[in-house]
Formats: C-alpha cells, sequence, structure tokens
C-alpha cells in the first residue's frame, strides 16, 4: 500500500522507527518512535496484512518466532525482567496504523506502566 508507513519502511523509504532489532524474510523488528518505556519494539510483516486476520495462518509460527527472538534480546539487554505483547486488531481496539504490528512493551516489577496501559 502505497501510503502505509510500514510499508515504506519495509521498502527502506524511510529508517526504521529508532533501530532495527529483527529482520528475517517475512517479518522486521524494530523499535518503536514513540515507546511506552525504553526498549519497545514492534514486529510487522513485510507483505501489507490489515490486521492480525488478514495474515495467513501459516506465517503463524515465523512471527511467534519473530516476537521470542526480540523478547530475549531484550531480557537478555537488561531492557526488563518480562514483557507485555499486545496487538490492537482495528480501529476499535486502538489500531492507528492499519499495517498488523505487534507490540513488545518490556516490564521491570513497580514500573508503574500498567496504569499508562489498556
Amino acid at each position: 500500500m502505497e501510503d502505509c508507513i510500514f510499508c515504506k519502511i519495509v521498502k527502506g523509504e524511510i529508517p526504521p522507527g529508532l533501530g532495527e532489532v529483527y529482520n528475517d524474510k517475512n517479518f522486521l523488528g524494530f523499535l518503536d518512535i514513540k515507546p511506552l518505556v525504553k526498549g519497545h519494539a514492534l514486529i510487522i510483516p513485510k507483505k501489507h496484512f490489515k490486521t492480525m486476520l488478514d495474515m495467513p495462518s501459516s506465517l503463524g509460527v515465523e512471527l511467534l518466532d519473530a516476537i521470542k527472538d526480540v523478547t530475549l534480546d531484550l531480557i537478555k539487554e537488561n531492557k526488563g525482567e518480562a514483557v507485555n505483547i499486545h496487538v490492537n486488531n482495528g480501529e476499535s481496539a486502538g489500531q492507528v496504523v492499519h499495517h498488523l504490528h505487534v507490540h513488545i512493551v518490556p516490564r521491570k516489577k513497580g514500573d508503574g506502566l500498567m496504569d499508562k496501559m489498556v
């Protein structure tokens, strides 16, 4: 899609957020430009799918592997002890960019982030 910011990132037309953290044949991971906390990352498919419901199930294991790899790296880098993983799937659920993206938000005990999250 021409106007999709994530498609432009995949095509190399604009830089990937605050830096790339993952890249394979079908998925790209990068640090969010408006992070909730340091290390907040996004995983996106390189092909445009509006929501998770549009993505073929055959890519599910590969998406999970990308999420796990980025999560383990964030924990290893001491960005968090744990993570919240979430997807806003559709406008009513808070999806602003209409290209599937998975948020990985590092968490530390007592970080107070639950007050900011939905």
